[in-house]
């Protein structure tokens, strides 16, 4: 166990074991006899006390003595000191059975399920926890049990709070002891009790709190984990914040046709290529949230077409809740056939949308104690790195640094630390090759950051998809290939992008993709992608038109582990749209089924997939079949 290589039993001590698995199996068999023919006598439940005290995990055991119980309170329900011996009963037999094994999930589930019945008192629970708690002071079972007789006995948070408080000074490795105490400050923050009205008044002193843990001893993980959690609850406003949207507030929007004039306006912000009647109106939130709808969401428009819209959370998981919200915006009827493209100044409708606005009455209120509170911990953690060299007080410091850019962000325009936090993560790239992955991601999180910053930052990266003068007014490509990039993020700064190219990247999937409601052509070509399930978020992309997935490893892999890293096919939207009352006889689909699901629907004009594994004949018919508007496969032109 935990590397330590097996030794062979000595010759008594494997006669010794034989022995004792007999009798264990005589024990059992007698037992199960009993239970299956529902006998409860005194003589039956005892041989299960004798099974239960050697094998304290054996689940079915304690299924049955409820239901012994449960027959004796029934024969007894008029005697009061029937009932409490039946019940202490219990309670020794599983006091028992936990000195065999104190971690046994199946007994302290039957203690609760006695203390449900109203037995016993919270003195005598705590004088038990003590005992074990004291024997491993850091057994989460024991600390889930406490929570469990403190909320029944009605036991006073602030006192539960003082106790984590003397574990953690006893120890400062108890890992348990230091979540249920973020347990209990989430809970008594939430419901504002006296001295915990505010985090500006508590977190402060949990600060220098952890402090204590961490600077004593760096090489623990307990404080670390804990100064997360606090950083966590500094960073988090306690309302959901509109952080972005498009069009922008405020902005005046140009709608194109197929061609645009010489001297139309170049801004991609503000512009989109029309080829329907309608197009989107995209809401980021910082979290997911609920209820968006035409009641809770206003939209201010010159069109004046759409009294209730019908706002959609973009969620793989079909959630009511989510980031992303997307609603349909159509336009009158009326030059329904003309290509040519207006003038901003024009007052035809089809030209331009007038200070489009979302309102929202959210705002930061307590901004100030916060960038205070996260600069004093950059100044604590520099102090320490100057000490000793140390992979988690980079991380945390890495962390610390980008929670103040981002909070400064907004006012500043600007990201002051990102040089400084993409170097700490290349040296712990180096210095602990086990979590190079995780650092990669974020590597390329902070990367996204700094490129997505500002708009000149942004239009640095952006070039027409044709020179043509003529075509001044085509779409505008983002270009963010070459950046090693191995996961995606900064969604809300690209809501106006059309067409993004990723190539020659490192990507293993693209979620959060579906938040880019605009994008109408995505170059995905050289990257890691191993599945078509990585791939499930442009099944929401409803404008998309040309998808490039050349040379990826879609096919290579015999194992999806796509499927453990983002959302599934198997679980998620793409299952839950089969129809169960039709059976699929073409083979095809059998055969690329996974294909099939996220294929289906889309309104692609092109599509690249050459260079990877699943690539022949008869897939690329497949494809011809799945998507009947497909003009252009691998670059040639289909008749």
């Amino acid at each position: 166990m935990h590397g330590r290589p097996r030794k062979p039993l000595k010759p008594e001590d494997a006669a010794a074991s034989a022995a004792k698995a007999e009798k264990l199996r005589v024990l059992q068999s007698q037992f199960l006899h009993n239970h299956h023919n529902h006998i409860y006598s005194k003589e039956a439940v005892e041989l299960s006390t004798k099974l239960l005290e050697t094998n304290p995990e054996l689940y079915t055991a304690w299924n049955y003595r409820k239901l012994a119980v449960q027959h004796k309170l029934t024969e007894n329900d008029s005697d009061p000191d029937s009932l409490k011996s039946i019940l202490d009963e219990e309670l020794r037999v599983v006091e028992s059975a936990l000195r065999q094994n104190f971690k046994s999930y199946g007994a302290w589930h039957h203690r609760k399920w006695i203390l449900s019945k109203g037995h016993s008192s919270i003195d005598n629970e705590l004088r038990l926890l003590d005992k074990f708690q004291k024997a491993d002071s850091r057994n989460f079972h024991a600390w889930n049990y406490r929570r469990f007789v403190a909320a029944s006995m009605n036991r006073s948070e602030e006192d539960e709070l003082k106790y984590t408080e003397d574990m953690i000074c006893n120890n400062f490795s108890n890992y348990s002891a230091w979540h249920n105490r973020s347990l209990l400050l989430s809970n008594l923050l939430k419901r504002k009790v006296e001295g915990f009205v505010s985090k500006e008044k508590v977190l402060p002193d949990e600060y220098e709190f952890v402090h204590q843990a961490i600077f004593t001893d760096p090489d623990d993980q307990s404080g670390w984990f804990y100064h997360l959690w606090l950083l966590d609850q500094t960073v988090r406003v306690d309302s959901p914040q509109l952080v972005s949207s498009w069009p922008t507030p405020g902005s005046d929007l140009i709608l194109l046709g197929d061609r645009c004039l010489d001297g139309c306006a170049s801004s991609p912000f503000t512009r989109f290529h029309l080829d329907s009647r309608t197009f989107p109106l995209v809401l980021y939130f910082n979290q997911a949230v609920e209820g968006v709808n035409s009641s809770t969401i206003t939209v201010d428009s010159e069109l004046n077409t759409n009294k209730d819209l019908v706002w959609k959370p973009l969620s793989s998981c079909n959630s009511k809740a989510a980031q992303v919200w997307v609603t349909q915006l159509n336009l009158p009827d009326g030059n329904t056939h003309s290509s040519k493209v207006f003038p901003v100044e024009d007052s035809s409708p089809i030209s331009s949308l007038y200070q489009l606005s979302i309102k929202n009455d959210n705002e930061l209120t307590d901004f100030e104690w916060r960038a205070a509170t996260i600069a004093k911990e950059i100044d604590h953690f520099r102090e320490l790195l100057s000490l000793i060299n140390c992979k988690i007080g980079k991380l945390t410091l890495a962390r610390l640094l980008m929670a103040h850019d981002a909070m400064m962000c907004p006012p500043a325009n600007k990201i002051s630390h990102s040089e400084e936090v993409l170097e700490l993560y290349n040296d712990l790239m180096r210095l602990d090759p086990t979590h190079v992955q995780y650092y990669k991601d974020q590597h390329s999180l902070v990367l996204l950051q700094q490129v997505t910053s500002n708009w000149e930052s942004l239009l640095s990266r952006c070039f027409h998809y044709s020179n043509s003068p003529s075509n001044r007014g085509s779409p505008m490509c983002l270009q963010l290939k070459n950046l090693s990039l191995s996961r995606l993020g900064s969604f809300d700064k690209l809501l106006w992008v059309q067409m993004l190219d990723l190539s020659h990247n490192e990507l293993r999937s693209i979620e959060g993709l579906e938040a880019l409601q605009l994008l109408s052509c995505l170059n995905l070509s050289n990257n890691i992608l191993g599945s078509f399930t990585a791939l499930e978020p442009i099944r929401q992309l409803k404008s998309l038109r040309a998808l490039n997935i050349s040379y990826n490893e879609i096919g290579a892999h015999s194992i999806d582990t796509t499927k453990y890293l983002c959302s599934s096919p198997l679980s998620h939207s793409v299952g839950s749209e089969w129809n169960h009352g039709q059976t699929v006889i073409d083979d095809d689909i059998k055969s690329y089924w996974e294909a099939y699901f996220i294929l289906k629907g889309l309104n692609l004009t092109q599509f690249d997939i050459v260079g990877n594994a699943i690539v022949n004949e008869k897939f690329k018919s497949f494809l011809i079949k799945v998507l009947p508007g497909l003009k252009w496969l691998d670059g040639e032109q289909l008749h």
